[in-house]
C-alpha cells in the first residue's frame, strides 16, 4: 500500500515546486527591498516610511490573493449531477453514440438538470472518469482528476484549478502582483541607475572593492521586478479581456456549443454585467479577495440577442421555480431558468 502511495506523494510534492519558487523570490525581494534598499540605502526617513508602508500594503494584498487562489476549494458539481454506479455502468455499456445520447438525456430529465450546452455531437456532456453529467461551463481537470465548475485552466504557479471558486482571487492575484512589481521597479529605479553606473566605473578602473553585495541585490531587484511585471501583465490583461467577454480560457479556444450550435459569446451579457458576475456590485469588496462572485457556478444567463431562439422558448414557457426546495427546470425547458433573475429584478 505504501509502495503505491509513494509515486503519488512524489508527484503531488513536485507540483508545489513552482509555488515554492515564487515564494522564494518574494522572500528574497523582501530582504532586498526592505533591508538593503529602504533601511541601508534610502537616506530620508519620511521617504523610508512611505516606501515601507505602501510596499507592505501591496505585499499583503498580493499574498492574500495568492493564498486564496491556491487554497480556496474548487467548486464541484452538486450531487444531482452524479450518476450512481449502476447508471454509470449502463452508460459505459452503451454500444452506439445514439444509445449513449438517449441514456444521458433520460438521466438528465429524471434529475431535472438545467443544461444549456451540449457535446459537439449534440449529446449531453458527460464525464466518464467522474461519472457525472457536466453542468454548463464545467470541465474535467486531468491534473486535479475531478470535474470543476466554470473551469478556466489549471495553473502550475498556484497548483490549483482556476475556476468558479477562485477565479476572482486569481485575477486579483495577477493584478496586485503587477502593481506590486511596478511599484518595486519604479521606486528602485533611482538606486538601480546609481549602482549600475558605479559598477561600470568600477569595472573600468579595475577597483572591484567598490562593488558591494548591496549593489547586486538592488540590481537584481530591479531586473526581477521588471521581468515578473512584464510576464504577469500579459496574463492579467488577457484575463481582463476574457472577463469582459464572459469567457473562460477554454471557451476562448473552443466555443461552447448550444442547441443552435457553437457560440463563443453565448454567455456575454455586456461588459458591465460580465464584470459584476465575477467581482460583484460592491466596488470596495471587488478589489479584495473575498467571495463576491455571483451565482452558484451551475446556472448561467445567456446572450439573448445571439441565442434568440433559446430566449423566445424561455418567454413562451416560464416554469414554476422554487429556490428553497432546489427545484430547477428540466432539460426539456433548460433555457427557462435564465429569466428568473431578470423577472424578479423587474418586479422589484
Amino acid at each position: 500500500m505504501a509502495t503505491q502511495a509513494s509515486p503519488q506523494y512524489c508527484y503531488n510534492s513536485v507540483k508545489w515546486i513552482p509555488v515554492l519558487f515564487i515564494l522564494a523570490i518574494v522572500a528574497w525581494s523582501y530582504y532586498a527591498y526592505v533591508v538593503q534598499m529602504c533601511i541601508f540605502t534610502v537616506d530620508s526617513i519620511p521617504q523610508k516610511v512611505i516606501y515601507l508602508c505602501i510596499y507592505h500594503l501591496l505585499l499583503v494584498l498580493f499574498l492574500w490573493s495568492y493564498y486564496c487562489t491556491m487554497f480556496r476549494p474548487a467548486a464541484r458539481p452538486t450531487s444531482e449531477f452524479y450518476l450512481s454506479k449502476t447508471e454509470g455502468e449502463q452508460i459505459a455499456a452503451t454500444q452506439t453514440s445514439e444509445e449513449r445520447r438517449a441514456a444521458l438525456l433520460r438521466f438528465a430529465r429524471q434529475s431535472n438538470l438545467p443544461l444549456l450546452t451540449r457535446h459537439f455531437d449534440g449529446s449531453i456532456r458527460y464525464c466518464f472518469v467522474c461519472q457525472c453529467i457536466k453542468p454548463d461551463r464545467a470541465h474535467h481537470c486531468s491534473t486535479c482528476e475531478k470535474c470543476v465548475l466554470r473551469y478556466d485552466h489549471h495553473c502550475p504557479w498556484t497548483n490549483s484549478c482556476v475556476s468558479y471558486g477562485n477565479y476572482k482571487s486569481f485575477i486579483l492575484f495577477l493584478g496586485w502582483a503587477l502593481l506590486f512589481c511596478t511599484y518595486v521597479s519604479v521606486t528602485s529605479l533611482e538606486y538601480f541607475i546609481q549602482f549600475w553606473q558605479s559598477t561600470i566605473n568600477a569595472q573600468k578602473t579595475g577597483d572591484s572593492s567598490a562593488i558591494t553585495a548591496r549593489q547586486f541585490h538592488l540590481l537584481f531587484l530591479f531586473f526581477v521586478a521588471v521581468m515578473f511585471g512584464i510576464s504577469v501583465s500579459s496574463l492579467f490583461f488577457y484575463h481582463l479581456f476574457l472577463t469582459g467577454k464572459n469567457r473562460t480560457t477554454l471557451e476562448s479556444y473552443r466555443a461552447p456549443i448550444f442547441e443552435s450550435g457553437p457560440e463563443k459569446d453565448g454567455f456575454d451579457l455586456g461588459w458591465k454585467r460580465n464584470y459584476q458576475e465575477i467581482f460583484g456590485i460592491n466596488l470596495l469588496k471587488a478589489f479584495i479577495p473575498i467571495p463576491t462572485t455571483r451565482g452558484d457556478g451551475i446556472h448561467y444567463q445567456i446572450n439573448s440577442s445571439l441565442l434568440s431562439d433559446a430566449s423566445q422558448t424561455a418567454f413562451n414557457s416560464i416554469p414554476t421555480f422554487n429556490r428553497s426546495n432546489n427545484q430547477f427546470n428540466s432539460v426539456n425547458n433548460d433555457h427557462n431558468y435564465l429569466l428568473i433573475d431578470n423577472l424578479t429584478t423587474q418586479e422589484k
